[in-house]
């Protein structure tokens, strides 16, 4: 992989061991903001003065923005297992860690996975310090509010990170304390265990999140994000009812709505619109280009040379999502970024003409940069760009299947309607007839219909892959998409790491997954 600009993890053994167990005690003060106005690496994104615990808090919140967890491993877990998108950037670059994550099966011994597992813990790690603090800390003087709405903070984060792992992984342990070198381990506990901590730490979070934050504190979770995440947690498991119930809080919250124009959701400016319910913080200046940042847009940023040298160039949407989008669908032009060719000129959402000299002929547009905003920064590399984890359409498009399932007449007009609000957003500026209304005929049609909203509506971002996994269809979806290795048995769940089941001891030694 190209490391111009990176500063890649290069971790041994014995530095992941400890990294998985590291305390936050070394941590300096999150939120003490620099006199000169400047933002460090230890207060991005918030100011201080929130309450008493934020300084804990805010070191959870920037786990967000590591490595292992929202950058390289993340996007190759998420979109590049998916029948949506190829590895792209050079062949052969990375090696098999890499090029497993499409051709599968993935490797035990992987270190991106390994990285994943170390600091998806870490973060855990660090939810779990506030929680402690909160209980056990008797110099912080706090009220029972700042507590329970800490409290509640700490467990939407931790509750975040357990989806993704338990999504990831399958059989986790579940570690509600923090850990500290030499402690026992923790035996791995079921999905069906994960999912009810997941669930009772949501339902806590989204009762003592407020619904919006002073401005200075954009970005901090809500109850809608708490509520919307819940939606998801519920669907994953096909909970039709509580998913429905969770997603109409977020839709009647009148927080958010459908008013961003597709096009303008993914540009810096579209960042923390009314489109998004919970979206990772990031920042750049030209004097910190990177330290208040995450790889994610420089992991899939166009891999040219020269001035066009935007990132790694991995993620590209391929044929078979091409194929998906109905004629004239103005979300595939945001969502295809073409390279122009010697007779033909192809334009960013930013009016620039795309280069001729790229590596790949097409790139996930949704992570392209601002040519301006990369001058102004004197850094072409993204790392100022926030990540949409929830975004609003997707919870109306969760609405709209959860009705759908829980059936009867009213269910299904809800369901029709909900997609629907969809469509209409994305056909915004297209010509007349373009992405039509559906009328409802059939469950198993509006099913249909629904699903293939989700995959148009959300290409390239992070629920492709889990999606396929909990609609039971992810053999055939990878077959179709020409990936004959993909075995549903054993790659709908990554290998836990033979590092971590090294690591772990008797009597709670780590056993691994189904076919690996």
């Amino acid at each position: 992989m190209k490391t111009l600009y990176k500063t890649t993890k290069k971790i041994g053994v014995a530095c992941l061991a400890i990294a998985l167990m590291a305390s936050i005690s070394s941590c300096k003060k999150f939120l003490d903001t620099q006199r000169q106005g400047q933002y460090t690496d230890e207060d991005y994104p918030y100011p201080g003065g929130s309450g008493p615990y934020d300084q804990y808090i805010f070191a959870a919140y920037k786990s967000l923005r590591a490595y292992g967890v929202h950058s390289f491993g993340f996007v190759l877990s998420t979109a590049v297992r998916s029948d949506d998108s190829d590895i792209g950037s050079s062949p052969g670059d990375g090696g098999a860690n890499v090029q497993t994550f499409e051709t599968f099966p993935l490797s035990p011994a992987n270190g991106i996975i390994n990285g994943m597992w170390v600091e998806y813990y870490g973060m855990i790690d660090k939810c779990n310090i506030v929680l402690d603090q909160i209980e056990n800390n008797k110099e912080i003087v706090a009220t029972d509010a700042n507590k329970i709405q800490s409290q509640a903070e700490a467990r939407f984060l931790r509750a975040y990170a357990y989806f993704n792992m338990v999504r990831f992984f399958g059989r986790i342990p579940l570690v509600t304390k923090p850990q500290t070198p030499g402690q026992p381990g923790v035996p791995q506990s079921t999905p069906a265990q994960a999912y009810a901590l997941i669930e009772s730490d949501l339902q806590f979070a989204a009762t003592n999140l407020p619904p919006t934050w002073d401005p200075r504190f954009v970005g901090r979770a809500t109850s809608g994000a708490a509520n919307g995440l819940l939606a998801k947690v519920y669907l994953t498991q096909q909970k039709w009812g509580a998913a429905m119930a969770a997603a109409n809080l977020v839709m009647t919250s009148g927080q958010y709505n459908l008013n961003t124009p597709y096009s303008e959701i993914f540009k810096e400016e579209g960042e923390n619109s009314k489109e998004s319910v919970f979206e990772v913080q990031a920042t750049a200046t030209a004097a910190i280009p990177t330290n208040n940042g995450v790889q994610y847009a420089a992991n899939q940023g166009v891999r040219a040379s020269g001035d066009w040298n935007l990132g790694d160039g991995f993620n590209v949407p391929n044929t078979t999502l091409d194929l998906a989008y109905e004629p004239n669908d103005p979300r595939k032009a945001r969502t295809f970024l073409y390279r122009s060719t010697g007779t033909t000129t192809y334009r960013s959402v930013y009016g620039d003409a795309t280069g001729t000299t790229w590596q790949n002929p097409i790139y996930n547009h949704k992570v392209y940069t601002n040519p301006a905003r990369r001058a102004s920064i004197g850094n072409r590399f993204g790392w100022w760009m926030n990540i949409r984890i929830l975004r609003y359409a997707d919870v109306v498009l969760m609405y709209a299947e959860a009705a759908n399932e829980v059936g009867g007449t009213a269910n299904f007009t809800a369901a029709t309607n909900a997609l629907n609000s969809v469509r209409a957003r994305a056909r915004q500026g297209a010509p007349a007839g373009t992405l039509p209304d559906i009328v409802f005929v059939d469950q198993a049609q509006l099913r249909q219909a629904i699903r293939q909203e989700r995959r148009v509506e959300l290409a390239m971002e992070h629920d492709r892959f889990f999606d396929l996994v909990r609609w039971g269809i992810s053999g055939a979806a990878m077959a179709a998409a020409n990936r004959p290795n993909f075995a549903e048995f054993r790659d709908v769940l990554m290998p836990i790491p033979i590092v971590q089941i090294d690591l772990s001891k008797e009597p709670n030694k780590l056993t691994q997954n189904t076919g690996y």
